[in-house]
Formats: C-alpha cells, sequence, structure tokens
C-alpha cells in the first residue's frame, strides 16, 4: 500500500472518530430544545458534554490539517467549491463555543435563554450540514480540467446531498439520546429513552434509503457489508435502548455511524472528489496527493502524537464518566 493510499485511510479514519465524538456532542445540543423542560434539565443536558465538547472538535481540526498536508488539490478544491456551507459550519461552532461559555456568566433568563438558543441552532445547523457536504464529496461535483469547482453552491443542494443532511441530523440526534440517556439519572433518563426509539425509527427509514442509494451508485461487495453492518447495528441499538442496556446502545450506535462513514470512503476510493464533467477530471489519492517525502514525515509526526492524543482523551471521559441529574445542579453563583 502506498503512502497516499495509507493517508485516505487514515483521514477516513479521522473524520469517523470526529461524526462518532461530536455526532452525540451535536445531538445533546438538539436535545436542548427537544428533551429538556426547564432551565435545570438544559443544565444536566449541557454538563453532560461540557467537560468533553471542545477535545471532541480536535478530530475536525486534525481531519482538516491532514487533508491540507497530505492532499492539497483536494484541500483546495474542496474549500473553495464548499466555502459557503463550510463558512456557515466555522460560524456555528465559533458561536457555539462562545455559548457554551457564556451562558452561565449573568443570571438574566432573557441571557441565558438566548444562548441556549444559540447552542441548539449551532448543533442543529452543522449536523444537517455535514450529510450535505459528504453527501456531494461522494456523488461528485462539478470538476473541471484544472481541478477547480466550476460548480454554485445551488448545485450543492441535489436530492442525494439533502437526503444525506438528513441522515446525519436525525443520526447524530439518535446517538445523542442515547448519550443523555447513558450519561443522566431519573426522568430525564426515561424520556430519553423513549425519545431515543421514535428518532431511532426515523434515522432507520432515512438512513437505509441512502445508504441504499449510495451502494447503488458506486457500491461493492465490501461497500455492502459494511451497509449491512451499519443496519444491524442501528437496529440492535435500538433493542438494547429498549431493554435499558444504554451503554451496549451508545455503543452500537457509534458503530452505525463509523459503519454508515467507513462505507461512503469505500466507496469513494480511490477518488476523494468525483467530478460529474468527465471521469478524468476527478480528483484521486494519486493526483491530490503530496510528495512521499512529505507523507512519510506526516507518517512519522502521526505515529508519535496520535498515542498521547487518545490517551489524554480518553482519560477526560474516565474522569467524568458518572451519571448526573437534576439534583446534581447547584444553584448559580453570580
Amino acid at each position: 500500500m502506498e503512502l497516499h493510499d495509507v493517508w485516505f485511510v487514515l483521514i477516513a479514519v479521522l473524520w469517523t472518530g470526529y461524526f462518532f465524538l461530536e455526532g452525540f456532542d451535536f445531538g445533546v445540543g438538539i436535545l436542548t430544545r427537544l428533551l429538556a423542560r426547564d432551565r435545570a434539565e438544559k443544565r444536566v443536558l449541557i454538563n453532560t458534554i461540557g467537560p468533553v465538547w471542545d477535545g471532541n472538535e480536535v478530530w475536525l481540526l486534525t481531519a482538516g490539517g491532514a487533508t491540507f498536508a497530505a492532499f492539497p488539490e483536494w484541500y483546495a478544491t474542496l474549500f473553495s467549491g464548499f466555502y459557503l456551507p463550510l463558512l456557515v459550519i466555522l460560524i456555528c461552532l465559533i458561536i457555539r463555543g462562545v455559548a457554551f461559555e457564556y451562558r452561565a456568566k449573568r443570571p438574566e433568563e432573557n441571557w441565558q435563554r438566548n444562548w441556549e438558543t444559540a447552542i441548539f441552532w449551532t448543533s442543529l445547523i452543522p449536523a444537517f450540514l455535514w450529510g450535505v457536504a459528504f453527501g456531494n464529496i461522494v456523488r461528485g461535483v462539478k470538476i473541471d480540467a484544472e481541478f477547480e469547482y466550476v460548480g454554485n453552491v445551488w448545485d450543492l443542494l441535489n436530492p442525494y446531498a439533502l437526503l444525506g443532511g438528513l441522515v446525519t441530523l436525525t443520526l447524530f440526534t439518535f446517538h445523542g439520546t442515547v448519550f443523555t440517556a447513558l450519561k443522566t439519572v431519573g426522568e430525564i433518563r426515561e424520556r430519553a429513552r423513549t425519545l431515543a426509539l421514535r428518532v431511532g425509527l426515523v434515522t432507520a427509514v432515512l438512513a437505509l434509503a441512502f445508504l441504499l442509494w449510495t451502494q447503488a451508485d458506486n457500491g461493492d461487495g465490501t461497500s455492502l457489508v459494511a451497509l449491512a453492518v451499519a443496519v444491524v447495528a442501528l437496529v440492535a441499538a435500538l433493542l438494547a435502548n429498549q431493554a435499558g442496556r444504554e451503554g451496549w446502545s451508545f455503543a452500537l450506535s457509534g458503530v452505525t455511524i463509523v459503519a454508515a462513514v467507513a462505507m461512503l470512503f469505500l466507496t469513494l476510493f480511490p477518488n476523494v472528489m468525483p467530478s460529474t464533467l468527465d471521469a478524468d477530471w476527478s480528483l484521486t489519492v494519486t493526483n491530490a496527493s503530496s510528495s512521499p517525502y512529505t507523507l512519510k514525515i506526516m507518517t512519522w509526526l502521526a505515529v508519535i502524537a496520535t498515542p498521547v492524543v487518545l490517551l489524554y482523551q480518553g482519560w477526560t471521559y474516565w474522569v467524568f464518566r458518572k451519571r448526573i441529574g437534576t439534583q446534581h445542579i447547584a444553584d448559580p453563583v453570580h
């Protein structure tokens, strides 16, 4: 296997890790409007992800940086062609981070409600737009002979990509719901399990349609296996949720995300961005990659840094592993 193939796999792993972790993160943000009934319950939801949300975004930064260094042509075409949706995602992530930090800085109800509203929308919008973006990456976009995107933003809003956006939105919400059931106690835990069943059923229908469409267009035997794993894991997650096995349900919803993202990258390879104008103009792991020397240096850096990041993040989740409820929410002091 060539180094550019290795880095395609590594970038796929980074995006998978990001969607697994930030997926439940976005889901909990959406639940602040769908599940929480009062201010205390919103604080419970926010506190479940409070210690980890910023660490989850490290995966996005690493995935973007790795793409820039390993596949500069891919990075340039992607960020120029998808400029507007990626800019919206970036603005949402900035506002979302500020909302987490500023929400409790003042006691006024309007102040806190406005930041809670910001958390909801800046969780929902990226959850949808990431699916739209990856739907277009897999489907292909208008790339010319100079590997430049020549379409417009309306070309990105095609039925396949919009369905992909609905899938990531519902799947992340389901992932966040089972995470909430895993991390909370009392009534909010029971309501999270009930909501997880409803959201999960909608997710199953949308995800099956999207993955079958993907398989029909670009799939092979390997991607079919990934599709089967994703579907079985999602059904098993729903059954585990109904049985009150929140840990298994969360793990299986994570497997669903991993298998679904793996399927997308399997159908994409060896392309990194197909051209809908001419297959010969598609960006591939070969014509979009950096020099072998650059990839070699990056590989050594990844070997050294990756275990440190994984150990630190694993330690963070271990320290903040206990369940919380409204009884653990102290009165704010200003």
